[in-house]
């Protein structure tokens, strides 16, 4: 893994994920009786826990307004439910207030236009496998895994070990 890299890791404290295409594969289910359903990894939960227990937070911003989010977020011990963020990096001066951070204390995962700028301004910028070619040129980090597969699981494994690297039990 490159020194830079590294560094970037050690440094986090908070992570924030988009949902569509990160936590999910971006598709959608929709029912007779116009229910949307979306299928997250049960990996990306253990990864939310993962990082709790060892102090880093994990925080969702999404431009959709979705109980089936607000309910994952929770079942899952996500800090915050940033919802209906037209402009995701709007967010981020108010989540470096409320956490006491500085960017370079926070990673982003995103993978589409809109995730652009905040990738831009944060600590550590990661992408799904399948993330758009914008999002990867400026990612520090393309996933092995494609969204909805775990990505976020991976990007704590990847933190974790970097922050902690004498540590062989994280649960």
């Amino acid at each position: 893994m490159q020194k830079s890299l590294k560094l970037k890791c050690q440094k986090i404290r908070l992570v924030i994920t988009d949902v569509d295409g990160v936590l999910t594969d971006g598709g959608r289910y929709y029912s007779d009786s116009k229910e949307i359903f979306k299928r997250f990894h049960v990996r990306d939960g253990m990864g939310v826990n993962l990082l709790l227990r060892n102090g880093v937070s994990t925080v969702i911003i999404t431009k959709e307004i979705s109980k089936i989010v607000n309910y994952w977020a929770k079942t899952m011990n996500v800090s915050k439910v940033y919802s209906g963020s037209k402009i995701k990096e709007n967010e981020l001066d108010k989540i470096c207030k409320i956490y006491k951070l500085n960017p370079s204390n926070i990673a982003f995962i995103g993978d589409d236009v809109n995730d652009i700028e905040l990738m831009k301004k944060v600590g550590l910028s990661v992408t799904p496998y399948d993330g758009i070619e914008q999002a990867k040129k400026i990612a520090d980090y393309i996933c092995k895994s494609s969204g909805g597969e775990g990505v976020l699981r991976e990007v704590a494994d990847l933190i974790l070990k970097e922050k902690f690297p004498n540590k062989t039990k994280w649960y």
